[in-house]
């Protein structure tokens, strides 16, 4: 498979630090985005690139004109950009609708929606004239069915969903396909009696999504979970 170049948002995660090793080992190019320099400069020697197949940079996502000049700094390096991987998440919730603050939903909408509004304004448009895409967020199955006491975060997770699910109809034909990976909760523990989904569950789950087995999966909520 000729090598691609993937954009990794909220990288120095334990999911974003797995994604990264992984498309890394596969021969892809790597670009890295996060707020926190220390984790970013770790992760990046951990990786142990040639500069030609990194690009790391610590980014506000909220800024939207930093962000178009990342996503064409990425495009000049590599000359293409294939996919975008959506990390970056965020919860508020255990109050109910009258207990919640603007506060709570401002955060949640900046972290979810805002910062994905930003993200594919910037690199989808480099991403669909590559003529092969891949676009992959992770949430929870509670925007399809709320939890008491979640209605913040689920409203802002929908919004986001939203925003994916609109880009599968609108670069359908484009060779780009944006889908949501579903999962209850992200077991970094290693807990197999809990019902969270590993780091390891979900990069596999991503790594079909980049298959040619998975051309026509799009606009779809993949559940990852019992």
């Amino acid at each position: 498979m000729k090598s691609k170049t993937i954009v990794i948002t909220g990288a120095t995660g334990v999911l974003g630090n797995l994604a990264a090793k992984t498309f890394a080992e596969r021969g892809d190019n790597i670009a890295l985005l996060d707020r926190d320099q220390i984790k970013l400069d770790s992760l990046t020697a951990g990786l142990n690139l040639p500069s030609n197949r990194i690009h790391a940079q610590t980014i506000d996502l909220l800024d939207a004109q930093t962000l178009q000049d990342s996503a064409e700094a990425v495009h000049s390096k590599f000359g293409s950009i294939h996919a975008l991987i959506h990390l970056v998440g965020g919860w508020v919730g255990g109050k109910t609708i009258p207990e919640s603050s603007k506060d709570d939903l401002e955060f949640m909408l900046n972290q979810h929606v805002w910062t994905t509004f930003n993200l594919f304004q910037s690199f989808v448009p480099h991403i669909a004239s590559a003529g092969w895409g891949r676009v992959v967020i992770v949430s929870q199955p509670v925007t399809v069915k709320p939890a008491a006491k979640s209605a913040i975060y689920a409203a802002a997770k929908s919004a986001q969903e939203s925003l994916a699910l609109t880009l599968a109809e609108e670069y359908k034909e484009s060779g780009l396909t944006a889908n949501i990976i579903h999962v209850k909760s992200i077991d970094i523990k290693g807990d197999a009696l809990r019902e969270g989904t590993s780091p390891a569950e979900i990069v596999s789950a991503m790594l079909y999504l980049f298959s040619e087995e998975a051309d026509k999966v799009n606009g779809a909520r993949i559940p990852l979970y019992r």
